[in-house]
């Protein structure tokens, strides 16, 4: 079975696409390649508890089990040496990704305080879409009465796009929320 967001993507996104961009191939429509998942934690260097914590909580968010990221080199200013575990993420593709971006739209984003839509210029030159979020507890799946620590964490809408102008366009049609521009 197909996700409600993929369905919208294959009826509706895509021959919007080819008539906004002159493609006649949809193959050559951007679409959304993988979305990760990350929680960056400092000091899980001093305290390594805290990193099996978010190791579970962000596999509840995701639907799927997070792999620990290690430190590539070592920062003296912040006390850390390569290889020491420093946070935790998730690359969701196929069917996991349209279901959660589907709840990262509809459920998630209006559960954040004061939101007012995303920024529309968060994008990186080649069509990708990276956003942080301060808290956790915006996600309907952790208990926030089992959450000892606050932890933000960045979202990244990875596409197939060449430039920010079809990234963008893209992920409006698919419904990211973003602020009207004035």
């Amino acid at each position: 079975m197909m996700s409600r967001m993929h369905e919208r993507y294959r009826k509706e996104v895509v021959p919007a696409l080819m008539k906004r961009f002159g493609k006649n191939n949809p193959m050559a429509v951007p679409r959304v390649a993988k979305v990760t998942v990350n929680i960056g934690l400092g000091e899980a260097s001093q305290n390594v508890k805290l990193l099996d914590v978010a190791v579970i909580e962000l596999g509840q968010i995701a639907g799927q089990r997070a792999i620990v990221t290690r430190a590539k080199k070592s920062i003296a200013n912040f006390k850390i040496r390569r290889g020491m575990p420093i946070g935790c993420c998730v690359t969701l593709r196929g069917d996991r990704m349209y279901e959660f971006l589907d709840r990262l739209c509809n459920v998630v984003l209006p559960r954040v305080r004061d939101f007012r839509g995303l920024p529309p210029n968060a994008f990186d030159g080649r069509g990708n879409y990276t956003l942080g979020l301060k808290d956790q507890l915006v996600f309907p799946e952790i208990d926030y009465t089992r959450v000892d620590k606050i932890k933000g964490l960045n979202i990244t809408l990875t596409t197939t796009a060449r430039n920010d102008e079809e990234g963008r366009e893209l992920l409006k049609l698919l419904g990211v929320p973003f602020r009207p521009t004035t």
